[in-house]
């Protein structure tokens, strides 16, 4: 009788899979099923680890963002004096912004310019009253810049003859009519490690911004045309 019983669960035993086999045969299921083609481990996406299209669209990554960070006006007059206030009234009813003098780096006997004299006048706009400001300096350019005006860290500049062609700025007999000069400055987020006092260090050459980047920045951000 203990013969039969004994075999009776000797039958069930064989019929039935193993407890520890099921694990197993689940978890190399899932492994088959999450494995790349070829076997080997599987790698799983970084987030933010995509193709980066070219120009730094809302559709790159976050570190490649192209932003506008300043715009930088100039104004060289050559000469101290009332030249110089002229050119602070000009710049200020420009950008609404306190322009501050330039003085001459070397001194120019022949043009009677002493090393320190103040011979220019310029003001930096940044942030939310750039982008203003940069529609309107294109405007007054006809929405055109040159494309040799790009470099390759994504700076560009060019000049405006007359500073009364800028939408908002009216004549005035006090000031005159004066031209100046436009350098744009664009970044991306990482680029303040070439400017911080500790740990200075340059950006890398793949993280820099183009000419074609910036070109095509300018061209979507604001409509203008590349000539």
């Amino acid at each position: 009788m203990q013969e039969a019983v004994d075999g009776k669960e000797a039958a069930e035993l064989a019929e039935a899979p193993p407890a520890t086999d099921a694990p197993a045969d689940a978890a190399e299921r899932a492994g088959a099923a999450d494995a790349p083609e070829g076997g080997g481990i599987k790698v799983y996406p970084v987030p933010g680890a995509y193709p980066v299209p070219e120009g730094g669209g809302a559709e790159a990554g976050p570190m490649r963002q192209i932003r506008l960070e300043k715009i930088v006006l100039n104004m060289g007059v050559g000469r101290s004096g009332d030249a110089i206030e002229a050119a602070k009234r000009a710049l200020a009813h420009i950008t609404g912004k306190k322009p501050c003098a330039r003085g001459a780096r070397e001194t120019q006997r022949d043009f009677g310019v002493r090393k320190g004299e103040p011979i220019g006048a310029m003001v930096t706009v940044r942030g939310s009253d750039a982008a203003g400001l940069a529609g309107r300096l294109f405007e007054a350019k006809g929405n055109q810049v040159a494309g040799r005006a790009f470099d390759d860290f994504g700076n560009f500049s060019f000049g405006i003859g007359e500073h009364i062609d800028i939408p908002g700025v009216k004549y005035d007999p006090g000031i005159g009519i004066l031209g100046l000069d436009v350098a744009v400055a664009l970044a991306r987020p990482g680029y303040g490690i070439r400017k911080r006092s500790k740990h200075k260090a340059r950006v890398g050459r793949r993280h820099r911004i183009t000419a074609a980047e910036a070109r095509d920045f300018v061209s979507v951000k604001f409509g203008v045309a590349i000539a």
